[in-house]
């Protein structure tokens, strides 16, 4: 399938109130207005991230996540979700788990983007739609979205096509890496599979060298959804 930019979506931080209790938080994206819009190393102009220690930074410029799963989401919550529902700044077709590999290079006009790592929801995601159990959903169906580092930033003009200009020639998926992550633990020549592929994320790089070592997670990373 070819692919397509369905929406771009930014939003600053924000606080909302759940249970009581203040949550600053990110996850909020609408449509950005039409036009070219710029796009530096950190994120797209208009966008940003409240929690700076596990959401954003140069590994996590830009969250991408796949309309096609909107569908099986809106069936599961019983409700109609607008573009950015994840907390995406892409909401594209064509880019299934399946279909990406981590260190893919994608080009669209002048900028490059590289993909660094599957998206792992966290507790803001369930506190916004006030489903505790949500991130784990999300990991179990496999459907979590990814990142891109931005390696040329620039003007990001949606009108333009978005293609892959090279294919990581270890060809280590999205969907492979989450099941690595979450599912097959004990497969340590995956792990080992993965941490040779230069464009691991950092944060991602360290979670598997602690499962290498047999170090178990700290309370912080269980929490933060950060744990190896």
């Amino acid at each position: 399938m070819d692919i397509r930019i369905v929406s771009l979506n930014v939003g600053r931080p924000a606080t909302f109130v759940y249970k009581g209790k203040d949550v600053p938080t990110g996850i909020f994206k609408s449509p950005a207005a039409e036009g070219p819009i710029a796009l530096t190393t950190l994120n797209f102009e208009g966008d940003g991230q409240a929690d700076l220690v596990h959401h954003g930074g140069p590994d996590k410029a830009v969250c991408v996540y796949s309309y096609e799963h909107y569908p099986y989401w809106e069936r599961d919550l019983g409700r109609e979700l607008a573009y950015g529902a994840f907390g995406e700044n892409l909401t594209v077709l064509g880019m299934t788990e399946d279909a990406v590999c981590i260190g893919d290079i994608y080009a669209i006009g002048d900028v490059r983007l590289q993909v660094s790592q599957p998206r792992q929801p966290c507790h803001k995601l369930a506190k916004m739609y006030d489903v505790p159990d949500l991130p784990i959903r999300v990991q179990n169906t496999g459907f979590t979205g990814f990142y891109f580092r931005v390696l040329v930033p620039g003007l990001f003009d949606r009108s333009l096509p978005l293609t892959l200009e090279r294919r990581h020639p270890a060809g280590l998926t999205v969907a492979f890496a989450n099941e690595i992550k979450h599912h097959r633990k004990d497969d340590l020549d995956g792990v080992r599979a993965l941490l040779a592929v230069d464009a691991l994320s950092t944060n991602w790089r360290v979670s598997f060298e602690k499962r290498l070592e047999g170090a178990e997670p700290s309370t912080e990373e269980r929490l933060n959804g950060t744990a190896p």
